[in-house]
């Protein structure tokens, strides 16, 4: 069963290898894709230091867009999405991540931080849907929607599709994991902008 890990990055070449290193000691992947989206930083270079396929997005497109250029890319037969900014994961929690659907205990599986920093825990114990850690059986994906435009609320979309298709979705706990703010990557007002993005994206979805 071939199995594609696919990392959406837009500028975290501070941060990708540390996340591309853990996939790529855990035992399930197959193989691991980086889409560069648009990113103007070395996240390219970083991701192709690690051998790893790497796509580049010529501009920003958003989220959806580069995990939809994964996705495009490749005939798995499963699909793992992973964010580029994580802290604290391991390749245990990646094999953790993959194994109910390689297994067959679950059409797809959803990663949620505990025990890593009180911020990002929160944010999943409220909204656990939001999480980007998931993987999901590529014969799910056929029929989803196009999710070029929807930016940082593909993962409402996905959810909804999910549903839609009854398809099971297992909790998957990545104890220790948690991510980077958009405060902390950059200054104050491009951060706030971001945020704005992400939550008008969100709600767009929700309706």
């Amino acid at each position: 069963m071939k199995v594609s890990v696919i990392i959406p990055a837009y500028n975290e070449g501070a941060r990708i290898k540390g996340v591309i290193s853990a996939v790529k000691e855990a035992k399930l992947p197959s193989e691991i894709i980086v889409v560069s989206d648009g990113s103007t930083d070395d996240t390219v270079k970083m991701a192709q230091s690690e051998g790893v396929n790497v796509i580049e997005l010529p501009e920003n497109q958003g989220k959806g867009a580069a995990m939809k250029a994964g996705v495009c890319s490749t005939d798995a037969d499963v699909y793992v999405f992973i964010d580029a900014d994580l802290v604290g994961l391991t390749p245990d929690h990646v094999d953790d991540l993959i194994r109910p659907v390689v297994e067959g205990e679950g059409d797809a599986t959803l990663g949620v931080f505990g025990g890593g920093r009180p911020t990002t825990d929160l944010a999943h114990k409220m909204t656990p849907g939001l999480s980007g850690q998931r993987a999901v059986k590529a014969s799910l994906l056929k029929t989803l929607p196009s999710i070029e435009e929807s930016g940082y609320g593909v993962e409402v979309m996905l959810n909804k599709h999910l549903e839609r298709h009854h398809a099971k979705v297992k909790r998957v706990e990545l104890h220790g994991v948690s991510q980077i703010l958009k405060e902390e990557k950059m200054g104050g007002l491009e951060a706030l902008a971001a945020r704005i993005k992400m939550y008008k994206d969100i709600v767009t979805h929700i309706k």
